[in-house]
């Protein structure tokens, strides 16, 4: 299914896991991994063979958000707008992509996830979350806003004023505080939220396939009727954010202390 650096995809019947592995910076998204994670997701629009996808990133961590050391440069290596703004919407192009799979999709989180690597998940059906694993959403912290299509699919799953408060506090949450809030479904042993998944996704691929898919298109076609017209320009926002000042400063006092 492709030649990706950083991906992998294992099938095994109706159900593939799809993991993907940086090889270290806390597997921070790069931009060489959003588009390989974004082609993955449009290969199996017309997969009728596979019926429930698992997606995770490593047993340390789901991912550490978006790579802040290869985002203070990108601007400068882009030629003119058109093609910077394109790369600002590549994340929303991600989870939009995984949102429209026909297929049910689970996200097994393991160690954090902060950031982006909230986003892609919130874009997904469900979420399983290992006992220790946190969930971190610093975007406001750094100067910035959650972007990638996340804050209406967030609103959706906690209501308005929890929405606010993950956002704008930037609290960690554990997984406790996650399932009680309706943000994971499951939470799974440490280093079983895959194998948990796994489990989820043959149950649910063992289902009359078109009904499945008949359903999901339903509640998404309910339920998210109005995320696109209220996060259309969410990354325009940000590119805009990141320019101000306090953004800058943040962004870079964060760098240093991430290390």
């Amino acid at each position: 299914m492709g030649d990706y650096r950083n991906v992998t995809v294992e099938r095994d019947g109706p159900v593939a896991l799809v993991r993907f592995d940086r090889k270290g910076n806390r597997n921070a998204f790069n931009q060489e991994t959003i588009v390989e994670l974004t082609d993955v997701a449009r290969r199996f629009q017309d997969d009728l063979e596979v019926q429930a996808v698992v997606l995770t990133g490593t047993r340390e961590a789901f991912s550490g958000g978006i790579d802040l050391k290869e985002r203070s440069t990108r601007d400068e290596d882009a030629e003119g707008d058109l093609e910077r703004r394109q790369v600002y919407y590549r994340g929303v192009k991600l989870c939009q992509a995984w949102e429209d799979m026909p297929q049910v999709t689970i996200a097994a989180i393991d160690g954090m996830a902060v950031g982006a690597g909230v986003a892609l998940p919130l874009a997904l059906d469900w979420r399983v979350m290992g006992k220790d694993a946190f969930l971190y959403v610093p975007e406001v912290k750094i100067g910035i806003n959650l972007q990638w299509g996340a804050l209406p699919r967030l609103v959706t799953l906690v209501g308005p004023a929890r929405a606010k408060r993950i956002c704008i506090l930037c609290e960690r949450m554990g997984s406790a505080h996650a399932l009680d809030w309706g943000i994971v479904d499951e939470v799974a042993e440490d280093g079983k939220a895959v194998e948990r998944a796994m489990e989820m996704a043959r149950e649910a691929a063992s289902m009359p396939a078109p009904a499945v898919r008949m359903v999901k298109e339903a509640v998404n076609a309910t339920a998210n009727a109005l995320h696109k017209a209220v996060s259309y320009a969410d990354a325009d926002q940000s590119q805009l954010s990141s320019s101000f000042t306090s953004a800058k400063s943040e962004s870079d006092k964060f760098v240093k202390k991430a290390g």
